[in-house]
């Protein structure tokens, strides 16, 4: 059901009972590591697409109509593509497709190829409906997904590469290739509202510059819209202008406000991927897991107004980005956080640990000394997505479990994995997922050993 802005706040508060705040006094800890150095082309801006235009472009300003709209930032080896943009039509009545293409130019004077490791591109509609879930559902085929942000990032965390992409390309000197001209259809749907989210990890060996351009396709008399071909595409990053209108304006860093604006992200983010061991303290091989009752936390996409006292925000920082985008990738969508928890029991009793991932409310410092939720749970959906865990059972084999998450607003999450861990014993847990499109930050990774 579709409701009218000014009619959503009446439902919910009708449809859901006063939320009662759950205070959880534990320790929250800063997440060990930091984001590597490859470079993520990131084109979210603007997510809702009214207009044919240039998207992201990080060309070279030079001969091209509106300068301002190229970016001058070249990829060589590894480096990733992002992007999620929503179609709706300009007009009632202009129902035509739009495309998204994701152009790649090589600029120097021999061949480059491209590879493309792993990639998936998916719509909203008919490929991934924002359907309703469970809150935990078990995912070992890779078929459980609310929205095209969580089955892309699903297939991107089993190292798949979509059939839509070829394994590598290769871009003859001064030439252009498309990696990406797919449709955003909205023609059939009520109301006409779609969506596609494109994730791709790549290597180049030599130099390339990359452009993602939405344009809408020419409508034939037999009524097909055929994809818009190389040349219209390249006439469109030279000619064309940032598509409008844009999105809101965020606020600058270290602005003292009460409410920050984050804004969308258009241009080149640094961090693909936040790799760290979680352990007692730097030089240390375990984790002490908590005494029996007790629990502790590791914040994931933490960001400005949402550090949840530990000072912390994972944000990426972007290399370069349109002035009217966002300062940093907030949310870093698309970042595979891949954590690694030895886990040890350092008293003379077996005890049962229990791992959950959860969505406390947001807050800069803590301001009971512990992470606060909800109950019953706000109605919106602030997580859904696939993770990972690799571990030992307690029956001595190996396990590696996907599983897909639905998490509301304040929702303290149900009991992922288990362990019973004997006296003076180690036990390493593995963590893994690609933070979804379509998810509020933070969630923490909380630690809890049981009551005897």
């Amino acid at each position: 059901m579709i409701l009218p802005l000014f009619l959503t706040s009446i439902f919910f508060s009708q449809a859901h009972p006063p939320a009662t705040e759950i205070v959880k006094p534990q320790e929250v800890r800063p997440l060990p590591g930091e984001l590597d150095n490859i470079p993520v082309f990131n084109s979210n801006s603007p997510e809702l697409i009214l207009s044919e235009g240039i998207l992201l472009s990080t060309f070279p300003p030079e001969n091209k109509k509106n300068p301002e709209a190229h970016l001058n930032f070249a990829f060589e080896g590894r480096f990733d593509i992002f992007a999620h943009h929503v179609a709706k039509p300009p007009t009632p009545e202009d129902l035509r497709t739009l495309y998204l293409g994701i152009l790649v130019h090589n600029p120097n004077d021999k061949p480059v190829t491209v590879e493309i490791l792993q990639g998936a591109s998916y719509l909203s509609q008919p490929d991934a409906p924002f359907i309703e879930l469970p809150p935990v559902v078990d995912n070992p085929e890779g078929r459980v997904f609310a929205g095209p942000g969580s089955r892309v990032m699903n297939d991107v965390l089993r190292g798949k590469r979509q059939n839509i992409f070829p394994k590598k390309i290769i871009i003859p000197p001064q030439q252009s290739r498309m990696l990406l001209n797919a449709p955003i259809p909205v023609r059939s749907l009520e109301p006409p509202l779609n969506g596609r989210s494109t994730y791709m990890r790549l290597e180049s060996n030599g130099e390339v510059y990359v452009a993602s351009l939405a344009k809408y396709a020419r409508r034939e008399r037999n009524g097909n819209e055929p994809s818009p071909s190389l040349s219209e595409w390249k006439s469109l990053l030279k000619n064309g202008r940032l598509s409008t209108p844009r999105d809101r304006v965020p606020t600058p860093p270290n602005t003292n406000v009460n409410q920050i604006i984050y804004g969308r992200v258009a241009g080149v983010a640094r961090g693909s991927v936040w790799n760290a061991e979680l352990v007692d303290n730097s030089g240390d091989s375990y984790l002490t897991i908590p005494q029996a009752g007790e629990a502790f936390s590791y914040g994931m996409s933490t960001l400005p107004k949402g550090q949840l006292g530990t000072n912390q925000n994972q944000s990426a920082e972007m290399l370069v980005r349109y002035p009217d985008t966002a300062y940093q990738a907030h949310g870093n969508y698309g970042v595979q956080y891949s954590l690694d928890l030895p886990l040890y029991n350092p008293s003379n009793q077996t005890k049962t640990v229990i791992l959950t991932l959860q969505t406390p409310l947001k807050e800069d410092e803590l301001s009971q000394k512990g992470l606060r939720f909800l109950e019953p749970v706000a109605p919106q959906t602030f997580f859904r997505g696939t993770v990972r865990f690799r571990y030992i059972n307690d029956r001595g084999k190996r396990q590696t479990r996907y599983i897909h998450l639905v998490q509301k607003r304040g929702q303290r999450g149900e009991p992922l994995v288990k362990l019973e861990i004997e006296p003076q014993q180690q036990r390493r847990v593995e963590f893994d997922f690609l933070y979804p499109p379509d998810a509020s930050p933070p969630q923490v990774l909380t630690v809890e050993t049981l009551e005897d």
